[in-house]
């Protein structure tokens, strides 16, 4: 399982670790990827992602799930974040016809 954000695409960073000496050796930073159940109110499911934290909020800032995947593109979610936004764009239009 890679180390980068279902919903924002973020991954991991490589940067320096410097000593009192200004010794310079190569470290990564980690995203803080938490787990989370979120529920998608159009769907009527819960999907569980492997999110950041900074995503969760910026979910929560948005107004859920099915805000936050409409408002982004489909370059950064990943393949089942992907899917998830195709069926729901899906479902809203079918809604919106009939």
């Amino acid at each position: 399982m890679s180390r980068r954000c279902e919903l924002t695409g973020t991954n991991r960073q490589i940067g320096h670790k410097v000593s009192h000496s200004n010794i310079k050796t190569k470290r990564t930073f980690q995203p803080n990827l938490v787990n989370v159940s979120l529920q998608s109110d159009a769907l009527g499911r819960t999907f569980k992602l492997r999110i950041t934290a900074a995503a969760l909020r910026s979910v929560d800032h948005v107004g859920g799930l099915d805000a936050f995947l409409l408002k982004s593109s489909e370059e950064v979610l990943s393949d089942r974040a992907a899917k998830i936004r195709r069926e729901l764009k899906k479902k809203i239009e079918t809604a919106a016809a009939a």
